[in-house]
């Protein structure tokens, strides 16, 4: 059964290096993304930390809105990022915990 469609941002510590990515599965993506599961930027980057994410009603939005995202400069991201997360804690906990 498909998840939520979730656009969500990792970091490798606050106001570090970035990574912006969608999935309908954000549990197990990001568990993928902590575990370094797959050869890329993030375990490249040691980034891990899930610093923000926004959930949608469909996976088209959901991709739409995080090609805008990536389109943003690294400022607005870091802007968006403390309205939710202010302290650029770690959202891990929050979104296995429920």
């Amino acid at each position: 059964m498909p998840g939520t469609p979730t656009v969500y941002i990792l970091a490798n510590k606050p106001r570090g290096t970035l990574y912006t990515g969608v999935t309908s599965q954000l549990v197990r993506r990001i568990w993928q993304h902590r575990e370094g599961c797959a050869d890329g930027f993030t375990k490249q980057y040691g980034v891990k930390q899930l610093v923000w994410y926004e959930q949608h009603r469909d996976m088209i939005n959901a991709i739409t809105r995080e090609k805008t995202i990536k389109r943003w400069p690294r400022k607005r991201k870091f802007d968006v990022i403390e309205k939710l997360n202010p302290g650029w804690e770690d959202l891990w906990c929050r979104i296995v915990e429920g």
